[in-house]
C-alpha cells in the first residue's frame, strides 16, 4: 500500500486545534486497526508528554538510544518544534485526534541526501500492526519530500523494530564504531526497494 498524500502547512498548524484535526490523515493496519496521522504542531506539547508517559523504559531507551528515566521539556521543545522540511514529527493519533499513540521524527541533512528516522509506539497500542503502516506512511512522505536515503540507528536488542525495517526493505549492517548498534538503510530512490 502506498499512501501519497500533501501535508498541512505551517501556518495551517497555527490557526486552530480545529483545523489541525481536519487535516488528519486516516491510516487503516492490515488487521484492521484505524488511526490518524500529521505532522506535530506547538500546541501538541502537552498530549505528547503524556504520550511518553505511556512508553516503556525499554522503548524509550531504543528511542533515544540511551537510558532516560523520562522526556522532559527540553527534549519536548526539540520534538514539536521543527521546520516541516528537513525536520518533521509525525505523530499517530487514535481515531479520537486526541490520543496520541506514536511519534515518527525524521531529520535530514542539507541536501536531503540522508535523513534519519526513529519511531516510538505507545505500550498499550503494539501488536495492532500500526507500526508498520505508521511506517510506511513516513518512508512515503520522506519519498515526496525528496529525501534520498533513512537510515534508522537500532540497538540491537530491539529485535523487533530491525525485523520490521528489514521486511519492509531496509538493509541492516553493524553501525561504524558501535558494536551494539544496528544501521538500518532504505534507498528512497529505487522504484521498487523490495527488488
Amino acid at each position: 500500500m502506498s499512501v501519497s498524500t500533501t501535508n498541512p502547512t505551517a501556518t495551517e498548524h497555527e490557526e486552530s486545534s480545529d483545523l489541525i484535526v481536519s487535516k488528519s490523515i486516516p491510516l487503516t493496519t492490515r488487521s484492521g486497526f484505524e488511526f490518524h496521522v500529521r505532522p506535530v504542531a506547538p500546541s501538541d506539547e502537552e498530549a505528547l508528554a503524556a504520550f511518553f508517559d505511556h512508553v516503556t523504559k525499554d522503548d524509550l531507551r531504543f528511542r533515544f538510544l540511551s537510558p532516560i528515566p523520562e522526556v522532559g521539556k527540553e527534549m519536548l521543545s526539540y520534538l514539536i518544534n521543527v521546520d516541516h522540511d528537513h525536520k518533521e514529527d509525525f505523530l499517530a493519533l487514535d481515531i479520537d485526534d486526541k490520543t496520541i499513540i506514536a511519534s515518527a521524527m525524521i531529520g535530514a541533512n542539507e541536501d536531503k541526501s540522508v535523513a534519519e528516522v526513529a519511531i516510538v509506539v505507545r505500550r498499550d497500542y503494539k501488536n495492532r500492526g500500526m507500526s508498520w503502516t505508521f511506517l510506511e506512511y513516513v518512508v512515503d512522505e520522506a519519498r515526496r519530500s525528496g529525501i534520498k536515503k533513512l537510515q534508522s540507528i537500532e540497538s540491537r536488542e530491539n529485535y523487533a523494530a530491525i525485523e520490521l525495517e528489514r521486511e519492509m526493505g531496509f538493509t541492516a549492517k553493524s553501525y561504524p564504531g558501535d558494536a551494539t548498534l544496528m544501521l538500518l538503510e532504505f534507498d528512497l530512490t529505487s522504484s521498487n526497494p523490495d527488488a
